[in-house]
């Protein structure tokens, strides 16, 4: 078997390999196409992320968003990097956060750093499709990457700095309107940070430090 050319013909379809496709589509077991990766990962030309799943670096087009779907089925990119990529939040994580229904899990290797946190399955909604070159996967509305955000990290004990959001980019009235379907906490936050935001308050430092749990 030329897997150099296999991997190649594989590259012109997609910037990922999976080893049970592979295999159906090879006509061999899974466990000869995995032994046949890990040698090629050895030399850097394929990556492992997880039990089945490659990047081929035959493929010069990958995009760790390629991956999104691909490792959790039902997921969102949300969170941190929804925010900084519509500039609500200034700092831009190291990190792709996402959110899944499904059990959470990181994925880190020499190319690809990825989270994914647990939300209930009432709050998996307001999100829309994005496609890279090859793959498909969800994005969140900033409002609900907001709302995500304040609402994970109250679940998890974390706090979250709200003194330097740029709200410019979100609507209020969205924002409102969504923050109903969140818990009583989390709307009461948005209530208090639209409130702030459209009358700051007068006395400089009353914000400096402020941040909600």
């Amino acid at each position: 078997m030329n897997w150099t050319k296999v991997l190649t013909e594989e590259a012109r379809l997609n910037c990922l390999v999976r080893t049970d496709t592979l295999a159906r589509k090879l006509a061999l077991s899974e466990r000869i196409v995995r032994n046949a990766l890990s040698r090629y990962e050895s030399h850097g030309l394929v990556e492992r992320v997880s039990t089945k799943i490659y990047i081929n670096h035959f493929n010069q087009q990958f995009s760790v968003r390629d991956l999104v779907s691909v490792l959790r089925l039902r997921s969102y990119v949300s969170l941190e990097s929804t925010l900084a990529e519509w500039g609500v939040i200034s700092q831009s994580p190291s990190l792709l956060t996402c959110v899944t229904p499904g059990y959470p899990q990181s994925f880190r290797t020499r190319s690809v750093n990825i989270v994914y946190r647990k939300i209930s399955e009432g709050l998996y909604w307001g999100y829309e499709e994005k496609a890279t070159r090859y793959n498909k996967y969800q994005v969140a509305e900033p409002e609900k990457a907001l709302l995500d955000w304040i609402y994970l990290n109250r679940q998890e004990g974390l706090s979250t700095p709200l003194d330097e959001l740029n709200l410019q980019f979100l609507s209020p009235s969205k924002l409102r309107e969504y923050a109903l379907r969140f818990p009583r906490t989390v709307n009461d936050t948005i209530k208090d940070l639209l409130l702030e935001t459209a009358f700051p308050s007068s006395k400089p430092n009353d914000r400096g430090d402020r941040a909600v749990r």
